[in-house]
């Protein structure tokens, strides 16, 4: 669940990914409850810039979305947009499921996504929907799309960085290619260190600070 990360932590995360950012837009993600009203959303989002220095803020939808948003676009701070699957509308990862699968729910993705265009947002992601849904968005808008499990037809593409690398094996989307298993190697790694260490393997001799026999001499 990403319900339980607050806006300290996020602060903190983007003020680290900042650091190491030399041509990449950096986007603070809003954490749950950090955006109910508008005062909040705009106070917050004025956080994430003037802290953290990042270059712009993302909302997930919700009821009150619209009128966040543009109080969020009026106060001067580029927004993205997030329809489809909203991670933090659940507290289990086990209930996330593909979203607009029904013609109805699809029609209401595809309002949400146009109603955040208007509203200023630069870009939308768009998590978990079918990919002729993704493709109708994605032609519709004249701001960018960015997909996670929406198909090919985004104008860009993400994945959770553990996910990518096979870090995290607990719960795996269906949308998730893993290009590594790093998961398996690390665990490895710290198996082998174990066994070395309970067997008095390591640390050996390349491993080891020694002195100079007369010094040693002397010391005895």
């Amino acid at each position: 669940s990403t319900r339980e990360v607050g806006m300290e932590e996020m602060i903190h995360h983007s003020k680290a990914a900042n650091r190491a950012v030399k041509h990449s837009m950096l986007i603070g993600d809003m954490p749950f409850g950090s955006y109910k009203t508008k005062a909040l959303a705009v106070n917050n989002a004025k956080r994430f810039i003037k802290e953290a220095g990042c270059d712009a803020v993302k909302i997930e939808w919700f009821d009150r979305c619209p009128e966040v948003a543009e109080a969020i676009v009026k106060a001067g701070i580029p927004l993205m947009g997030h329809v489809g699957l909203t991670p933090q509308a659940f507290n289990n990862p086990k209930d996330f499921k593909v979203q607009g699968v029904e013609a109805a729910a699809a029609k209401t993705i595809i309002q949400n996504a146009k109603a955040l265009e208007k509203k200023g947002c630069f870009s939308i992601v768009l998590e978990c929907i079918p990919d002729k849904i993704a493709e109708i968005i994605t032609h519709a808008l004249s701001i960018p799309t960015i997909g996670i499990g929406a198909g090919v037809d985004c104008d860009g593409q993400v994945l959770v960085t553990h996910d990518l690398l096979g870090l995290f094996d607990r719960f795996k989307p269906k949308f998730v290619k893993q290009y590594a298993d790093l998961n398996t190697v690390i665990l490895n790694a710290l198996k082998n260190y174990r066994h070395e260490v309970l067997q008095g393997q390591f640390p050996g001799e390349d491993y080891r600070f020694t002195m100079k026999d007369g010094e040693w001499n002397k010391l005895q």
